[in-house]
C-alpha cells in the first residue's frame, strides 16, 4: 500500500486527516472510497528537536573527563604520565561519535549481539529519521538527559540541564 504525509486540519465541528502536499493528494485519490482502510500514524521527526539533542551531546562533551585508571593491556595507570595514555601502543582520545554511542546504550537504546568470543556486544541502535520515529526519539532524549546528569554533569539536575541547553545553545522549550 502507498505510503504518504497527511496533517491534521481543525473543521467548524471536527478533525480530520488531510494530505500534505500535492503528490499525497493523488496518493489519496487513488485509495477506495467508501471502504474503511487502515492507517498507521508516524510522527515525522522534528529535525530542530534533533539539532537540541546534538547541542545537548556536544555540550556534555566538552564538559566529559575520561575515568582516569588503569588501562587494561596497556602498562602503565592513565594519568601518571605527562604522555598522553596508550592502549597497544594506539594513543587514547576522546572520541565524541563513540560518547554519543555509550549514551545511547545507557539510555536502553541498543541491540545485543554476540561476539565471535562470545562476549555480547551492544550497538547503540541508529538515530537516523528512518530508523526512529519522533515519540521515541524523545524518549531517547528525556534519556539522555538522565544519563548525562548521573553520569557526566553530576552537579546539574535535569531541568538546570534542560535550561542551559535552551539557553546557552539558543534553543527554545
Amino acid at each position: 500500500m502507498a505510503e504518504f504525509f497527511v496533517q491534521k486540519v481543525k473543521s467548524a465541528t471536527s478533525y480530520a486527516l488531510m494530505p500534505a502536499h500535492v503528490s499525497d493528494l493523488e496518493a489519496v485519490k487513488k485509495l477506495p472510497a467508501h471502504q474503511p482502510i487502515r492507517v498507521k500514524v508516524t510522527r515525522i521527526r522534528n529535525v530542530d528537536h534533533h539539532r537540541k539533542y546534538f547541542a545537548l551531546l556536544n555540550y556534555a562533551f566538552d564538559v566529559w573527563e575520561p575515568p582516569i585508571g588503569f588501562v587494561t593491556g596497556g602498562g602503565a595507570p592513565m594519568g601518571t604520565d605527562p604522555m598522553p595514555p596508550y592502549y597497544h601502543g594506539v594513543e587514547i582520545e576522546k572520541n565524541f561519535d563513540r560518547f554519543r554511542k555509550d549514551i545511547a546504550i545507557l539510555c536502553g537504546f541498543y541491540e545485543a549481539s554476540y561476539r565471535l568470543n562470545g562476549e555480547v556486544r551492544l550497538q547503540a541502535k541508529s538515530i537516523s529519521f528512518a530508523s526512529m520515529d519522533q515519540d521515541e526519539f524523545e524518549q531517547l532524549y528525556d534519556k539522555t538527559i538522565d544519563v548525562i546528569v548521573k553520569h557526566v554533569l553530576k552537579s546539574y539536575s535535569g531541568d538546570e540541564l534542560r535550561n542551559v541547553v535552551d539557553q546557552v545553545m539558543e534553543f527554545d522549550s
